[in-house]
């Protein structure tokens, strides 16, 4: 299972029907994503800044803002291109590593802020864990990270959490008390647009003008933009894809309990199974049944949400590698963790 299983709308397709040849290349800075957004979040047009994606949105951010001799912290295990992208502008990563319960531990990682910290990114859902920052843990991070310091809620897979709609606008309305606060989102998930590269962030005018303003060109292009307005507006395809990964999520969950694997609560498109060592074998137990699902060495494995089927071989790879453990065991092995 890859990073999604959601189709990807009609619409996103047709985009490349009705825009001209030449109107492929780069959006000029996404001004009607960028007023199409500003309308449906209900803040102003010069808090919003636009790229190929939130990833490529966030790389900007580091480049405005961090760089040699500068730090940034978040949580880890999270989004593998965290350490990737803090390197390439030549500041330093700092780990802190997740709770027993695979959440970021915020004490933790408020102590590891120094003079040099450019940047505390956290990421709610977390990728892959599936764990998620509350309103009231958002506001006491706030609190305890200094005003210089930014702020990055990484919110990329937002739509799926059961309240996202109220985590939404609890965010938004923290941008006004909180100046370093930046909001990074994406319609690569819920969207069903991964293939169209389209992200954005929102944030206080002058952090998202310094984003603009290192902004490369050819990053967001007209058909990214143009899907991404149409899927703004197309709320029931949006209903529709996020009732199919919260059922899912939901299912399975309780199925992988019922053989005994604790599971975290997930609020994104995925579940994390915290097996430990035994990663690679049950990620080569799930190819086995014809379902691919991301193994971490020594950590755990995630698995997409968004296809029955896939969630259901998912499940008999689970059973097989349970069986060979149990095999393992009775011949004198040790126990899957």
């Amino acid at each position: 299972m890859g990073s999604h299983h959601l189709s990807e709308p009609f619409y996103a397709l047709h985009c490349w029907a009705v825009l001209p040849v030449r109107e492929y290349h780069r959006a000029r800075q996404g001004d009607p994503l960028i007023t199409a957004l500003s309308r449906e979040l209900g803040v102003e047009v010069d808090q919003i800044a636009t790229g190929a994606g939130s990833l490529a949105v966030l790389a900007q951010l580091l480049t405005a803002y961090a760089g040699p001799g500068r730090e940034v912290v978040f949580a880890w295990r999270s989004y593998e291109a965290y350490p990737i992208l803090v390197r390439l502008t030549g500041a330093r990563d700092i780990q802190v590593p997740l709770t027993a319960t695979h959440t970021h531990d915020l004490p933790a990682m408020a102590r590891a802020i120094t003079a040099d910290t450019a940047a505390v990114i956290s990421c709610s859902p977390n990728n892959p864990t599936g764990t998620v920052l509350d309103a009231a843990e958002l506001t006491t991070m706030l609190a305890h990270i200094p005003a210089h310091v930014l702020v990055v809620l990484d919110h990329a897979y937002l739509e799926f959490m059961d309240d996202a709609g109220s985590s939404s606008q609890h965010s938004l309305s923290l941008l006004a008390a909180h100046p370093n606060l930046v909001l990074l989102r994406t319609f690569s998930k819920a969207y069903g647009l991964a293939r169209r590269r389209a992200g954005y962030l929102v944030a206080h005018p002058g952090i998202a003008a310094a984003v603009r303003a290192v902004s490369p060109p050819f990053g967001l292009n007209k058909v990214a933009e143009a899907a991404a307005v149409a899927a703004l507006a197309d709320t029931k395809a949006l209903e529709a894809n996020v009732a199919t990964v919260r059922n899912g999520r939901s299912a399975l969950r309780t199925d992988l309990a019922a053989r005994g694997i604790a599971v975290p609560s997930s609020g994104g498109n995925f579940l994390w199974l915290p097996v430990s060592a035994g990663a690679a074998a049950l990620a080569a137990a799930c190819s086995a049944e014809g379902v691919s699902v991301r193994s971490f060495a020594g950590d755990g494995v995630r698995v997409t949400l968004g296809s029955r089927d896939a969630e259901a071989a998912v499940l008999r790879g689970v059973d097989a590698w349970l069986g060979s453990a149990a095999k393992a065991v009775s011949g004198g092995g040790t126990q899957p963790p």
